[in-house]
C-alpha cells in the first residue's frame, strides 16, 4: 500500500503578492477555505490549487495493483461483524485488465494494518515529539505500516466483474471475462495463502494449479451483469451485451445448473443485475435500452418479467442497488443521474427521488448495508459522491449550509471523494463500520469519512 497523496478536491486556496503605491510587494493573505465543486465552481486561478483536507476523514490509504482491476469485491471473514477498531485488516477479490490476455489475473487480498489518519498537531507538538519520533525502532514502524498481501490466481482474459459469495466454509466467485465466459472460482486455498502472510511487509505469491470448478459459455457476446443471492445459497444470474439473462443454481455435491433458456425482454445490453435481499426468486436488471425490469424466476421464460419501467433514465440505465432493508432499488446512468425507486410504486414509473450532481455517466452505485438512507456512487468525471436520503434542507438554518463558490450543493450530498482517475466501482465492506473501498485506473483507495 502507498502512502498518502494531495487527491481531494475539497477546498481552493491562494495567496499572492500585489504592489502598494511605492511598487514594493505587498503579501495579500489567503482567502477563506471553501468548499470546492468539481465541473459547478469556478476555475481555479493560476495561483490556486485544491487541497487535501485530512480532518475530513477518519481513514484514508491509497493502494495499488501491478494491473489496474476495474472490478472487485469485498471478502466476509470471521473476524467480526461491525468492526471500527484500528488497526483494521480486510480482504477483498479482484480482476485485472492487462493488455495481453494471458497476463491477467484474480487477486485475493489482504489489507493490513490500515490506519487512521492522525489527528493534527500544533507546531509545537510536533517539535515536542520529533525526537522521540526519532527514537523509535525499524520494527515498531514497520509494524504500523498498511501492506497489502496477494496471491494471484491466472486467469484467461480480462475480468469485466467479479462478485464475490460464501457456500459454507468455502468463499468463491463468479467472474464474467471478456471471453464471453461465465466461471465460478474457489477462492479458499489463495484466502488461506494471504492469512498466512505476515503483517509486517508486502508479499504476494501465485497459485498456479487453479482452475475454475464451472464454466458456462451459453451466452454468446460478453457481458457485464452479474450478481449472486443473498437469499438463496448458490444462485446465481447473469446477463450479456446481446439482451440475455440466465439463472443458475448450484444443485447437491457443488454441482452447477444453467437455466439454458434465456430471460428476454430487454432490447439492448443488460448492464447490471441485483437480486432481492428477501425474495429469493425475484431480481432486477437495467439495460443499455433505458429501462429497469423486475423479474420472477419461477415463472416462464416468457413470462418471468413482472415489472418494466421503460423510460427510468434518458438514456443508458448503468448500474443498480438493491437497498438490504428496505423497499428501495437505486439507479444510475449515462444521464449523470441518480434515481432513487420506492419498489411499492415502481410500476407508475415514478422516482421517488432524483439527484443530478455528476457531470458524466454514472459507474457504480451502491446503497450502505448498514445504514439504508446512505449511498455511494461513482462517474466518469472521476467522482465517488456519498449520499444520505435523511438529510433535507434546512432555510432558517444558516450554519448548516455549506460555502462554495456556487452554492448549488443538494442538501443530500454529504461527501465527494476525488483524486482517482476513472473510477469504475465503489462498494461498503459489510464488516467494517462505515469503511468505502473504490478502484479506478489509477488505483484502489479504502477510507472512511468524517459523516459516515
Amino acid at each position: 500500500m502507498d502512502g498518502e497523496d494531495d487527491h481531494e478536491a475539497m477546498s481552493a486556496n491562494s495567496g499572492h503578492e500585489d504592489e502598494d503605491e511605492s511598487g514594493s510587494a505587498q503579501v495579500v493573505p489567503n482567502h477563506k477555505k471553501q468548499a470546492y465543486l468539481p465541473g459547478k465552481s469556478r476555475d481555479l486561478k493560476d495561483d490556486e490549487e485544491l487541497t487535501f483536507d485530512k480532518q475530513a476523514y477518519r481513514m484514508y490509504h491509497p493502494f495499488t495493483t501491478e494491473r489496474p482491476c476495474l472490478s472487485f469485491d469485498p471478502l466476509m471473514d470471521d473476524d467480526g461483524d461491525n468492526r471500527d477498531s484500528y488497526p483494521l485488516t480486510c480482504r477483498l477479490v479482484a480482476g485485472t485488465q492487462a493488455e495481453r490476455s494471458r497476463d491477467n489475473g484474480l487477486l485475493t487480498m489482504k489489507l493490513a494494518n490500515i490506519t487512521p489518519i492522525k489527528a493534527k498537531k500544533d507546531d509545537d507538538d510536533d517539535d515536542d515529539e520529533s525526537e522521540s519520533e526519532d527514537e523509535e525502532d525499524d520494527e515498531k514502524k514497520a509494524e504500523k505500516t498498511p501492506a497489502m498481501h496477494a496471491a494471484l490466481i491466472p486467469h484467461q482474459g480480462g475480468v469485466n466483474r467479479i462478485r464475490a459469495t460464501r457456500l459454507g466454509a468455502s468463499t468463491v466467485c463468479a467472474v464474467w471475462n471478456d471471453q464471453c465466459k461465465v466461471q465460478i472460482w474457489n477462492l479458499t486455498p489463495a484466502l488461506k495463502a494471504v492469512n498466512e502472510m505476515t503483517d509486517k511487509k508486502t508479499q504476494s505469491t501465485t497459485l498456479k494449479k487453479e482452475k475454475p470448478l464451472f464454466s458456462f459459455v451459453g451466452h454468446q457476446s460478453e457481458g457485464f451483469a452479474l450478481d449472486w443471492s443473498s437469499v438463496s445459497t448458490g444462485r446465481l444470474a447473469s446477463g450479456d451485451n446481446m439482451k440475455r439473462i440466465h439463472v443458475w443454481s448450484m444443485g447437491e455435491g457443488g454441482q452447477w445448473a444453467v437455466d439454458q433458456r434465456p430471460l428476454t425482454g430487454h432490447t439492448g445490453s443488460v448492464e447490471d443485475i441485483q437480486w432481492s435481499p428477501t425474495e429469493e426468486n425475484v431480481f432486477a436488471s437495467c439495460s443499455a435500452d433505458g429501462s429497469i425490469r423486475l423479474w420472477d424466476a419461477r415463472a416462464p421464460a416468457a413470462e418471468a418479467c413482472v415489472c418494466t419501467v421503460a423510460n427510468a433514465h434518458d438514456s443508458d440505465v448503468n448500474v443498480i442497488s438493491w437497498n438490504s432493508t428496505e423497499p428501495f432499488l437505486l439507479s444510475g446512468g449515462d444521464d449523470g443521474e441518480l434515481k432513487v425507486w420506492d419498489l411499492k410504486l415502481i410500476q407508475y414509473g415514478q422516482a421517488v427521488a432524483r439527484f443530478k450532481h455528476h457531470s458524466k455517466p454514472i459507474t457504480s452505485v451502491q446503497w450502505n448495508p448498514k445504514d439504508s438512507t446512505v449511498f455511494m456512487a461513482s462517474g466518469e468525471d472521476d467522482q465517488t459522491t456519498i449520499w444520505d436520503l435523511a438529510l433535507e434542507a434546512d432555510d432558517g438554518d444558516e450554519t448548516e449550509k455549506i460555502q462554495t463558490d456556487e452554492p448549488t450543493v443538494p442538501p443530500q450530498l454529504l461527501f465527494i471523494h476525488m483524486g482517482q482517475e476513472e473510477v469504475k466501482e465503489v462498494r461498503w465492506h459489510r464488516q467494517l463500520t462505515g469503511v468505502a473501498l473504490t478502484t479506478a485506473l489509477s488505483g484502489f483507495n479504502i477510507f472512511r469519512t468524517i459523516n459516515v
